[in-house]
């Protein structure tokens, strides 16, 4: 059997190609189904067992959604510089054209699923790394929580047609082996099968724009279906503002984890600080007071929000809000807010230094301070640190201004 096509037969290199694509669809498609739906069931109850199987699991989709991507750019290569053995059935224009467009999905989904999937990788933060030397990033992709959740709504939907795809395009050899009798089957298997194609033969054009219509016509529905509207956070309250001597103009709330040897970083969207504060302090060094009430419910964490937001972490829909309340001294190191921080209804005092400038009635201030999540009751069901480190480190930044 020769390594290249000719006007009658698919070469070796081709017909590896095939398969393989094949076998890797054929495997990848369950094993992303399994770790979705083990994805579910850490969020309910985690366990060290369950997150570990799930992470093997989500890896091992992900690197084998890379190997599809590859494997479809040479397969694509490789075509572009073969002839193409013609269609069997040519003479029949609806079947031949149905067949060149599913053709078109075939090739077009093999780029475009694990490419979104990829992005979707890239853009957020989380557990479950590409099994690879070369980085979790990709090139001019930002870590940006919207970008994550539409590459993840756009790679489902691909999925959905390379899905269709697959079936029809199965359906159809079938269809050709058993009831046409015809070689379109035979000449992908192993050997040499010789078929003359039809004299006529579909052009390319209208079977691509159909494949474009039926991408299009996906992405329209999924739209319609509100597929890519923003993720709603958990339900809660909105905080209620609060009039401060000083008032928080701006400012960002952070806190970083480490799961599965990666550090992933999330932010806190509402949260509320009540200032007291003079430059002149007490004889007991006191300054004035600080009390932050934060929404739980805001907190985005990369792929990891929803798993942080349930029973064993947060456990916001019992535990909405986290409070800090403290009195704000100063030290001969500089500032600390020494305090008591509330989570879960777990008190524990704490101590917060922070850097504090003040000029012309604005203040800039930054401090952090690390966390033993264990002392507020947050992911006892992990006690693996190779899972997830005790260790969580929470900082800050804001800038304020005098209240007339």
């Amino acid at each position: 059997m020769p390594l290249t096509n000719s006007v009658t037969t698919y070469g070796r290199v081709t017909k590896s190609f095939h398969w393989l694509t094949a076998l890797l669809i054929l495997a990848n498609l369950p094993i992303g189904w399994l770790a979705t739906e083990l994805a579910h069931q850490v969020e309910a109850a985690p366990t060290e067992t369950l997150i570990a199987r799930a992470a093997f699991l989500f890896s091992l989709h992900k690197t084998l959604g890379v190997g599809i991507f590859f494997v479809a750019l040479a397969r694509i290569l490789w075509a572009i510089t073969q002839p193409k053995p013609g269609l069997l059935n040519g003479d029949r224009p609806l079947e031949a054209w149905a067949a060149e467009t599913v053709h078109w999905l075939l090739y077009g989904s093999l780029v475009l699923v694990p490419l979104s999937g990829w992005v979707h990788h890239a853009a957020t933060s989380g557990f479950a790394p590409i099994w690879w030397p070369f980085g979790q990033t990709l090139p001019l992709v930002p870590k940006s929580d919207s970008l994550s959740q539409i590459a993840s709504t756009l790679h489902f939907i691909f999925m959905l047609v390379l899905g269709g795809a697959v079936l029809a395009h199965a359906a159809g050899a079938a269809k050709h082996h058993i009831l046409d009798g015809d070689a379109t089957l035979r000449r992908m298997l192993p050997g040499q099968t010789p078929a003359t194609p039809t004299a006529r033969q579909p052009g390319h054009a209208l079977p691509l724009i159909a494949a474009l219509i039926v991408w299009g016509g996906a992405m329209g529905g999924a739209t319609a279906l509100g597929w890519f509207a923003e993720s709603e956070t958990a339900s809660g309250a909105k905080l209620a503002s609060v009039e401060s001597d000083w008032q928080v103009e701006s400012g960002q709330l952070q806190l970083t984890i480490e799961q599965m040897g990666s550090s992933v970083t999330g932010s806190f969207g509402e949260w509320t600080a009540d200032i007291t504060y003079s430059e002149t302090p007490d004889p007991q060094g006191k300054h004035g007071t600080v009390d932050v009430t934060v929404g739980i419910q805001s907190l985005t964490l990369g792929s990891v929000t929803k798993q942080a937001m349930g029973a064993d972490f947060f456990k916001v829909s019992e535990f909405p809000t986290a409070t800090f309340t403290a009195d704000i001294l100063s030290t001969p190191n500089g500032h600390v807010a020494k305090g008591s921080l509330s989570i879960r209804a777990q008190s524990v005092p704490v101590e917060m230094p922070f850097d504090l400038k003040i000029e012309d009635g604005t203040a800039q201030a930054n401090g952090s301070l690390t966390l033993d999540r264990r002392e507020f009751n947050i992911g006892n069901g992990v006690s693996d640190e190779g899972s997830l480190a005790f260790d969580v480190d929470v900082g800050f930044e804001l800038t304020a201004t005098r209240a007339n």
